[in-house]
């Protein structure tokens, strides 16, 4: 059985709360309802919808005001934001627009377009965290690529220098294991010189590994 998506109704008036409900929850949507921007803030720390349905004028706080909240943090501005306005003025969308809405409908809504428009919020939520995903997954390759790189030579000096350690320790030549531990102090510290590298990244630059694959420049 498959999840249903989540949206998030954020609507002052009663009866038009009421409606809306009940016409997400019968096209099989998940739905929570806020009054306010300020109750809708809330309800996101614990609820996390694909879609935002807010009405512009409400008290406390409204959708302009939520919209600009949502869009301004990280975790989640990926939502797709809807406003409902009774306002049909150029200069009114233009505003919304640019505190990041990223659709309009006007009052009163026509039920199958408003169940149109979510869906195509949905897909475009759902194509933006996939991207997401892969871009993710795209940086975790290059930082494996870059530890491989990087640490394989002090690690493969190490390896050879306690073997050597042991052997010679074995057979009691004593006399020899002072290169031994010369080797071992000088990959330590290369380790080190990297992980230092890796933990203070400021502006990382990504370089060509193989045709195929990319990793972190760190000298």
């Amino acid at each position: 059985m498959s999840k249903k998506n989540k949206i998030l109704i954020v609507e002052d008036e009663k009866d038009t709360r009421f409606i809306l409900e009940k016409l997400l929850s019968k096209n099989d949507f998940e739905v929570v309802s806020a009054t306010n921007g300020l109750e809708a803030l809330e309800v996101l720390k614990t609820f996390s919808p694909k879609v935002i349905i807010a009405d512009w004028t409400m008290p406390v706080m409204d959708g302009l005001k939520l919209c600009d909240a949502v869009k301004s943090d990280p975790k989640l501005k990926i939502i797709y934001f809807i406003i409902l306005t009774a306002r049909t003025s150029l200069r009114d969308r233009i505003t919304g627009l640019d505190v990041g809405a990223d659709d309009f409908l006007i009052k009163p809504i026509e039920n199958q377009e408003l169940i149109a428009r979510i869906k195509s919020g949905v897909r475009i939520y759902d194509l933006q965290n996939e991207l997401k995903t892969i871009e993710h997954s795209k940086a975790l390759v290059e930082l494996a690529c870059t530890i491989g790189h990087n640490f394989n030579n002090p690690l493969s000096s190490l390896t050879m220098a306690l073997e050597n350690l042991k052997q010679e320790i074995a057979e009691k030549k004593i006399d020899k294991v002072d290169e031994d531990f010369e080797i071992i102090d000088k990959s330590i510290e290369k380790i080190k010189q990297l992980i230092k590298q890796l933990t203070s990244l400021e502006n990382p630059k990504v370089i060509d590994y193989t045709d195929d694959s990319k990793m972190i420049k760190l000298d």
